[in-house]
């Protein structure tokens, strides 16, 4: 009874209650959080995963600033009908370079995270520009613009620097030759080597077909790279974990 009259005062004082709650919510998070930031291996890391490249990481921000998350998610889950739709289910180390990540919370059109190579530039190119004359039920808005709209890479090295802030490793290589790298990867006639020793299998071409580089070249160039990273004909999950 004695118990029962002493819950009786946190019952009827709504602050006391709301007080108690919270205290007892915030020690079950931090218990459950807390570990996480000691941990060095919370994510499995994976042969072929690397940083986004210049030319990929200024695509990938445009995807996010035209909101493309909003109507794609990037997380194949490990169930049938998913897998064999769009691929291997998504490795968390696929997105560890993600600041944020772009899993995404619904699919109004399908999943991207294995879009990498399955089309070709000028299917993506078509696609953005107009994406009903591709796939006539599309309700996807046009992206057109995007190839008239010049980008010379002038701050990627700032960008690069603030995602290693949170922990991305690009090297001070990496960000010296930022713009150098920005500019060969959309130029076959390049010198493109030292892009691709810093980027393994970065691929190089002119992705909209148009002199310059534009803002569609930036968008194509981080689609082709996702899912592509990882070789899923070798790889073979950790069974230890």
């Amino acid at each position: 009874m004695a118990f029962l009259d002493k819950h009786k005062v946190i019952e009827t004082h709504a602050t006391l209650l709301l007080v108690l709650s919270f205290l007892v919510v915030t020690i079950g998070g931090l218990v459950q959080i807390v570990p996480l930031f000691y941990l060095e291996n919370t994510i499995e890391k994976v042969e072929g995963v690397r940083p986004y490249s210049p030319l990929e990481l200024t695509g990938r921000d445009i995807y996010i600033r035209e909101g493309c998350y909003v109507c794609h998610s990037q997380m194949i889950r490990p169930m049938r009908d998913e897998v064999e739709r769009y691929g291997h289910y998504s490795l968390a180390a696929e997105s560890m370079y993600d600041h944020p990540f772009q899993w995404g919370s619904k699919r109004t059109g399908p999943d991207l995270a294995r879009v990498g190579n399955r089309y070709s530039d000028d299917w993506h190119v078509d696609h953005l520009t107009d994406p009903q004359s591709v796939v006539p039920e599309s309700v996807m808005p046009k992206y057109g613009f995007l190839l008239n709209a010049s980008i010379d890479g002038r701050y990627v090295e700032d960008v690069m620097a603030t995602h290693r802030i949170v922990g991305v490793p690009y090297s001070d290589e990496m960000l010296e030759n930022a713009q150098a790298d920005f500019r060969a990867q959309a130029d076959p006639d390049s010198d493109y080597d030292g892009l691709q020793e810093r980027y393994a299998n970065a691929q190089v071409r002119n992705f909209d077909g148009q002199p310059g580089i534009s803002e569609m070249d930036a968008l194509v160039a981080y689609l082709q790279v996702l899912g592509t990273m990882v070789d899923f004909s070798t790889f073979q999950p950790d069974a230890s974990r």
